[in-house]
């Protein structure tokens, strides 16, 4: 599933590839990726003839600004991908939606889950309405960041098992199983441990890791695990997926001790881990 670093790769590439320019047609190949609006037609006639102006991102559902005041909402959910295209190139299984813009060229959404992802088209004033989950979203430590006696102070608020707290979109907005894994890694914690029993120190050091990581996702464009793994708007997996230290490596050798990473359940989910080198 793309989490913040991914989403907000696809954001960056959207800007730059999509804004100001105009639909000229929307084809849909499935009802599903609009399920919010009564049938094909009525999201087609909120798209058809606009124009794309901005692109923002809040956690991972990106928000397309129309010029009609309202904004296109994508949620791509666990696998949905964006790919920007050529008309001539040859269309990729499971695309559900294709944007043809009038100065040429396409957006196309992909869905190898056949009805995961989510797009619809909603007035900017009533947007909350209807995803109301969005005014609940907790920090956003790349769109909004926060000092690290802010994030002391969340932690202390909580009594969760550190992997609880990071994955809790009511509280860091954006974090899934992957990036959680490797920034609880990278600060030597393992993700039973107590939100508010780290000592200023531990807060510290996930602080940072929290900060660090999701900017070196970004910087290296994602991470793409799996066949149906993320990529980006020109169809290139994840620039960071190499430079995982834990996260789906268990059996291998820890990079920083040689002990042996460890598959662990917790809470219903799994988690990798250094047992050896995370306290």
């Amino acid at each position: 599933m793309p989490e913040l670093p991914e989403i907000e790769t696809l954001r960056h590439d959207l800007e730059r590839e999509i804004g100001g320019k105009r639909i000229k047609s929307v084809e849909l190949n499935s009802a599903k990726v609009v399920s919010r609006h009564t049938n094909r037609k009525q999201f087609q006639s909120h798209i058809d003839g606009v124009k794309f102006n901005n692109v923002r991102r809040k956690a991972a559902v990106l928000l397309i600004s129309l010029d009609t005041d309202e904004i296109l909402v994508i949620d791509l959910r666990k696998g949905g991908r964006l790919r920007r295209a050529a008309a001539k190139e040859a269309m990729e299984p499971k695309t559900q939606a294709v944007f043809t813009f009038t100065q040429g060229g396409q957006l196309r959404l992909i869905d190898p889950a056949d009805g995961a992802a989510q797009m619809f088209v909603v007035a900017a004033d009533a947007l909350e309405e209807e995803m109301p989950e969005l005014a609940t979203l907790g920090v956003d430590p790349v769109a909004e960041p926060i000092s690290w006696v802010t994030f002391g102070e969340l932690l202390r608020s909580h009594k969760l098992r550190l992997k609880q707290f990071l994955t809790d979109q009511t509280i860091v907005a954006g974090l899934g199983d992957v990036y959680s894994d490797e920034i609880l890694f990278d600060a030597g914690l393992r993700p039973d441990r107590l939100s508010n029993e780290l000592s200023a120190q531990e807060i510290r050091r996930l602080y940072r890791a929290v900060v660090e990581m999701m900017h070196e996702g970004i910087k290296h464009r994602g991470v793409t695990v799996g066949d149906d793994g993320f990529t980006d708007l020109a169809g290139r997996p994840g620039g960071f997926t190499d430079m995982l230290n834990v996260y789906d490596r268990d059996g291998l050798a820890c990079l920083r001790c040689r002990s042996v990473v460890s598959k662990k359940k917790l809470a219903g989910g799994t988690v990798f881990l250094c047992q050896q080198c995370q306290v």
